[in-house]
């Protein structure tokens, strides 16, 4: 059997619960909980792993930490979390060639949701 080449984030959260709720508004879906550290996926190729993070570890007004989320309808995902979306009029086309928006998760981590487009 083959496997898969991917890579999976792991975020310190200072409130998993908090993170978890924001994560899946994004589509995601928790399928392992080990108390401290959970494990969510979209089913189609999303993961990521949220960890308790130590206190005063993660600052949320300076995180240095940032996804890029690949999707195929991207104003699906902008209407589930459109109240947080960062930039006005988002999404949009960047000069980058993506279609995308932005938003920030509870600690203060860049979460950017876009798809490439057709120059």
């Amino acid at each position: 059997m083959a496997i898969e080449h991917r890579v999976v984030a792991i975020l310190a959260c200072n409130d998993l619960a908090q993170s978890r709720d924001f994560y899946e508004r994004l589509g995601f879906a928790m399928v392992s909980d080990y108390g401290n550290y959970q494990i969510l996926d979209d089913g189609l190729g999303w993961g990521l792993h949220l960890r308790a993070a130590e206190p005063g570890s993660v600052n949320p007004k300076h995180n240095p930490a940032g996804l890029y989320i690949y999707v195929e309808d991207v104003d699906a995902v902008a209407d589930r979390v459109r109240d947080s979306i960062i930039e006005t009029g988002a999404p949009c086309v960047k000069p980058w060639g993506t279609y995308e928006f932005a938003v920030s998760d509870p600690d203060g981590a860049l979460v950017r949701v876009g798809r490439r487009v057709s120059t």
